[in-house]
């Protein structure tokens, strides 16, 4: 029962794509070279969230996690503002912004559930990784696009 919950937090912060979509305004801006292609990222992102919601329903079931679950509540309330402010609002520097603090809310949260438990802090490891592209792509669009 508790995965569904972490599942639909997931998938709440994923709708956020259904109503803020990336659009002509998105298109018309220059990119960096290493822009992943268009189809990996509903790929990318549906692995991550089920690795996320994963991972969270395993770090509930262990005594004295309530500070990496706040941390995990913490990154996934990030995570959901970050794109209405990149693609609805246009605001790159604070989609930057919220993007390096999702960063080290994620990579902290990584540390103390490899403490905890390994396959957890093993599973949430690529969304660290996958946000170190994100950052780089926000940050080249940011600087290309001022």
């Amino acid at each position: 029962m508790t995965f569904l919950v972490f599942l639909l937090a997931c998938g709440a912060a994923a709708s956020t794509g259904l109503f803020f979509k990336p659009g002509h305004w998105y298109e018309s801006l220059t990119k960096p070279s290493f822009t992943p292609p268009k189809w990996m990222f509903p790929i990318a992102w549906s692995l991550i969230y089920l690795l996320v919601a994963w991972a969270g329903h395993r770090l509930s079931l262990i005594p004295g996690t309530q500070v990496v679950l706040a941390f995990w509540a913490a990154q996934i309330a990030l995570n959901t503002l970050w794109t209405p402010v990149f693609f609805g609002a246009h605001q790159i520097l604070a989609a930057m912004v919220i993007l390096a603090l999702l960063w080290l809310v994620v990579a902290a949260m990584v540390v103390m559930a490899l403490r905890f438990d390994v396959i957890s802090g093993l599973m949430l490891f690529p969304y660290l990784l996958w946000l170190c592209v994100a950052a780089a792509l926000n940050f080249s669009m940011l600087c290309k696009n001022r």
